[in-house]
């Protein structure tokens, strides 16, 4: 007569055990991705935002009023950009780039013309691809939105 081997040292006992193991570890490594990366399209306060976009469109409105133009060219690693219609802009423009899908993109500058009257711009990485490109007054007063794919060596206009 043989004598029954040990829990431990058979098979089966630890095949029910891993299958669960395995499940609880996937659900942990879920919730650190799930409280590590969270959603930035979602907006916290989405009723002051709301009230936000009703002050922007009269910006924009305004814009169009006074007859604001401005191309964008992206050559050789810098935006230029000019100013083309409505009454001589020669204040400092705060540019905005807005990446649809990715936020830590998005940047913001301040910038001044130079004697030619062309305002430049040298960016940290490409900005080939998708963006929201927001043009306004230092004022604040008036401001030109688009959303534009920008290329190499391609003038786009803002208006």
């Amino acid at each position: 007569m043989s004598t029954p081997q040990a829990w431990y040292k058979q098979f089966w006992p630890w095949f029910l055990i891993v299958l669960p193991m395995c499940a609880v570890i996937a659900s942990f490594a879920t919730l650190r991705i799930a409280l590590t990366n969270s959603d930035s399209l979602v907006a916290d306060d989405y009723y002051k935002n709301g009230k936000a976009i009703n002050q922007d469109i009269h910006k924009i409105q305004y814009a169009r009023q006074l007859g604001m133009q401005f191309s964008l060219e992206w050559r050789d690693g810098e935006l230029l950009i000019t100013q083309h219609g409505g009454p001589e802009y020669l204040a400092a423009l705060n540019l905005e780039f807005y990446h649809p899908t990715l936020a830590d993109k998005d940047f913001t500058q301040m910038l001044t013309a130079d004697a030619s009257n062309v305002y430049r711009y040298i960016p940290n990485e490409t900005l080939d691809g998708a963006w929201v490109v927001r043009v306004e007054g230092f004022d604040r007063k008036w401001r030109l939105q688009q959303r534009l794919q920008i290329e190499a060596d391609k003038t786009y206009w803002l208006n």
